[in-house]
């Protein structure tokens, strides 16, 4: 909790000092960013990242094999993947609702004549499930595709489960580079003030105070719908389903949650987060490692509301009426976009642009929200990984193997029952 203090004054001081030179030394701002702001913000991005490939490979091998029963660990992704998608469709339908209740499109006069935006086309769903099997897994290592890591590393940890005491030192290495692993997270980590302090200074700094009060509606309907659904619908999982108190939940991963926020990197926070579901939340490493990896790579809660508020602020915009038909096709669409993209880099904007175009909005209208999408993404990212967190806890109690909390973290009706 001290870490997450120290980052969240560096937060706003970030903050503060990004306005200052914005508004008061706009010259300043440049060279600043390029020079002290960018690279604080890179070196820490850089530094986490490292970490993300070593850390799935060895917490999912060691988990696999921890679990090592084929039928359990099916039935464990099968709630896993049960859980993410039917969050996601519950996140869609906030976000849809808030916006057509609040209409942000219509709060001001947006200029749409002249915008454009280059939408990446994205690769066919089938080319995404057939491409889960690396035919290098070196290669998946290097170039940072996590689904293919993620199959890699779960074969091996079957592998090691089923030949048994024969790689018993294939697995006492693991555990090794595993201690190894936690300990540079730990070191790391104290370089995080700073790179929060960088990240958030230039993604303030370069946005600008005009910028986000232009897009404040918008920006208003974005953050109260993830609001809703990380108390309402993470909060109510973990107390209905986990058997725990949701506030000793978020307080406990609090930290997590911070560098998240920091970063607007899942992978890169992947580390950290594992690390405070295990020993904070207790929950097991075989189900943590497997959850929260695959939660990284295809668990978009925050980015669905993002697309969910967009669409409805672009038709608005626009002058477009969208239809009960259009809003259940932005539902379904963004359900199985959100897998079907899950390894393209920039996955939540080639969503956004499916999802517009599957009800025949123009993909055009992404620029209008581009310039505060940054800002957005960073409390999204937030969002995300804290639904990574709550499928652990739930799927962990669900098979009966969730650790005793510390202090009060079972629910006052579970503890009377």
């Amino acid at each position: 909790m001290k870490l997450a203090r120290n980052i969240i004054i560096a937060l706003i001081a970030g903050v503060i000092v990004g306005l200052a030179l914005n508004l008061f030394a706009p010259n300043v701002f440049g060279p600043v960013d390029t020079y002290l702001f960018g690279p604080l913000g890179t070196i820490f991005l850089n530094l986490m990242k490292m970490l993300v490939v070593p850390v799935v490979f060895v917490a999912i091998a060691l988990g696999t094999a921890g679990i090592g029963d084929p039928k359990k660990l099916g039935r464990i992704g099968g709630k896993t993947l049960g859980f993410f998608l039917i969050t996601t469709a519950v996140a869609i339908v906030i976000a849809l609702t808030l916006a057509l209740v609040l209409k942000p499109g219509a709060a001001g006069d947006f200029d749409t004549a002249g915008i454009s935006y280059e939408a990446q086309e994205a690769p066919p769903v089938m080319d995404t499930l057939l491409g889960i099997i690396p035919t290098n897994p070196i290669a998946a290592m290097a170039d940072g595709n996590m689904l293919q890591l993620i199959f890699f590393s779960a074969l091996v940890g079957f592998g090691i489960a089923m030949l048994g005491k024969k790689v018993e030192r294939v697995k006492e290495v693991l555990e090794q580079a595993n201690d190894l692993i936690m300990y540079l997270i730990t070191f790391i980590m104290k370089f995080a003030p700073y790179g929060a302090f960088g990240l958030i200074a230039s993604a303030v700094g370069s946005q600008g105070f005009d910028a986000i009060s232009a897009m404040g509606m918008y920006m208003g309907v974005v953050l109260g719908a993830l609001l809703i659904h990380t108390l309402v619908i993470y909060g109510g999982a973990v107390s209905l389903l986990g058997k725990r108190n949701p506030i000793w939940f978020f307080k406990n991963f609090f930290p997590a949650q911070v560098v998240a926020f920091s970063t607007a990197s899942s992978a890169a926070t992947l580390p950290v987060s594992m690390k405070m579901a295990q020993e904070r939340l207790k929950v097991p490493e075989s189900i943590s490692s497997f959850t929260q990896s695959l939660g990284a790579t295809i668990n978009m809660d925050g980015t669905a509301i993002m697309q969910g508020a967009a669409v409805v602020f672009i038709a608005q915009a626009y002058g477009i009426d969208l239809s009960m038909g259009a809003l259940l096709t932005v539902v379904l669409t963004a359900v199985l976009a959100s897998i079907g993209t899950a390894a393209v880099p920039g996955a939540g904007l080639i969503m956004l642009a499916m999802v517009l175009t599957s009800v025949g909005l123009p993909v055009e209208g992404i620029a209008l929200v581009l310039g505060v999408d940054r800002l957005l993404d960073m409390v999204r990212t937030a969002v995300n990984i804290t639904g990574d967190a709550a499928a652990a806890v739930v799927v962990s109690q669900s098979e009966g193997v969730l650790g005793e909390p510390d202090g009060d973290g079972v629910p006052a009706e579970t503890e009377t029952a």
